[in-house]
C-alpha cells in the first residue's frame, strides 16, 4: 500500500490464524495496537507487567469486540528471569507466532536498577526486548510471514550509547539515558535485520516510532521539569494514541513492508501524521555500533540468537 494514501487501521488485512505478541499492552500504543490486531482476527498475547490490569483490559476489549482472541501473560521486561518464564510458558502453549511487537517502555524516571542491576531504562526498553526476541526466535521462524517490530523514538537521533558508563553509575540524567535506550532499540532493530538477512531467515526486523503521541509514557515515570515539559507544555502537540500506533501497526501488518524499514509519521518533524518510511540516524545504522551493542547485550542477558550464515 502506498503510504501517500494515508494508511489507516482500516487497511489492516485479515489476520485470522496469526498470533501476535504485544508488550506493554495495557495502555497507550500497546493497547491500541492489541485491539486493532484482535479486531482483524489476530490472536493477541497481551504481555503485561500487571496481570490484574491485563485481565481487566482484556475483558473491556472483548466487551467492545465480541470474539476477540486475547491471552494475558505476565512479563516484566526489567527482570530477565521474568522474560525467561514468559518465553517458556509461550513455548508450552504455542508452536509458532507470527509477529512480536516490542512496544513497552519506560521514560525518564529517577535512576533505579533492574532486578539484574542494570539501569532501568536500558534494561526494560532494550535488554528485556533483546532477550525476549532471542528466546522467541524459534517460534517466529516457524510462523507465516514472521516479523519483529521494535518501537523506538525520534529521540534516537540525539541519543548516544555510553559504552563506558552504560548503567549511569558515574553520571545519570533521565532523558539522556532514555535517549540511550531508544538508540539501543534502533541499533538492535537494524543489526538484527543484517543478521537475519545473512542467515537467510524468513523473519523480518522492522522499526517504528509514533511521533509525539498522548500516552502515559510521558507522565507516569518522569519527574520535575521533564514531566512538566511533556505532560503540560508539549501536550497540545500530541496526537491521539490511535494515530501514534499506526506506524507500528503498518510495520506489523502491511504486506509490502520490507525488512529493515523504519516507519514513522509523515507530518512536520515526524511529530504526527500517517505512517511512512523515515530515516535512521547514522549511529543506528552503523554496523560496528550494531556489533558492539549486540555483543554487550548477549553478555548482559545470557541470551544468544540461533542464527547462522546461510
Amino acid at each position: 500500500m502506498d503510504t501517500e494514501q494515508r494508511w489507516t487501521a482500516e487497511h489492516i488485512p485479515d489476520l485470522s490464524g496469526r498470533v501476535f505478541v504485544v508488550t506493554g499492552a495495557t495502555s497507550g500504543l500497546g493497547l491500541v495496537t492489541a485491539r486493532a490486531l484482535a479486531g482483524r482476527g489476530g490472536r493477541v498475547v497481551l504481555a503485561v507487567r500487571d496481570e490484574e490490569k491485563g485481565r481487566r483490559v482484556a475483558a473491556e476489549t472483548t466487551a467492545r469486540q465480541p470474539g476477540a482472541a486475547l491471552e494475558v501473560r505476565r512479563l516484566d521486561l526489567a527482570d530477565l528471569d521474568s522474560v525467561r518464564r514468559f518465553a517458556d510458558a509461550l513455548h508450552a502453549d504455542h508452536r509458532q507466532i507470527e509477529v512480536l511487537v516490542n512496544n513497552a517502555g519506560v521514560m525518564a524516571p529517577p535512576r533505579s536498577l533492574s532486578a539484574q542491576g542494570h539501569e532501568l531504562q536500558f534494561a526494560a526498553n532494550h535488554l528485556g526486548h533483546f532477550a525476549l526476541t532471542g528466546l522467541l526466535l524459534d517460534l517466529l521462524t516457524a510462523g507465516t510471514d514472521p516479523r519483529v517490530v521494535t518501537v523506538t523514538s525520534a529521540n534516537h537521533r540525539v541519543g548516544r550509547l555510553h559504552f563506558d558508563d552504560i548503567d549511569g553509575d558515574r553520571r545519570y540524567a533521565p532523558m539522556r539515558f532514555y535517549n540511550q535506550s531508544k538508540l539501543a532499540n534502533a541499533v538492535f532493530g537494524c543489526e538484527f535485520q543484517r543478521r537475519l538477512a545473512a542467515a537467510g531467515s524468513p523473519v523480518r526486523s522492522l522499526l517504528a516510532h509514533p511521533g509525539y503521541a498522548a500516552t502515559n509514557l510521558q507522565t507516569s515515570a518522569p519527574v520535575g521539569l521533564v514531566k512538566v515539559l511533556f505532560g503540560r507544555v508539549l501536550a497540545p502537540l500530541a496526537q491521539p494514541a490511535e494515530r501514534g500506533a499506526l506506524p507500528q501497526l503498518y510495520a506489523a501488518t502491511a504486506p509490502d513492508v520490507e525488512g529493515g524499514a523504519f516507519v514513522g509519521p509523515d507530518g512536520p518533524g515526524e511529530l504526527r501524521g500517517g505512517p511512512t518510511r523515515v530515516r535512521l540516524s547514522r549511529a543506528a545504522a552503523d554496523p560496528e555500533t550494531g556489533r558492539r551493542l549486540w555483543d554487550l547485550s548477549e553478555q548482559l542477558t545470557g541470551v544468544g540468537f540461533a542464527l547462522a550464515a546461510a
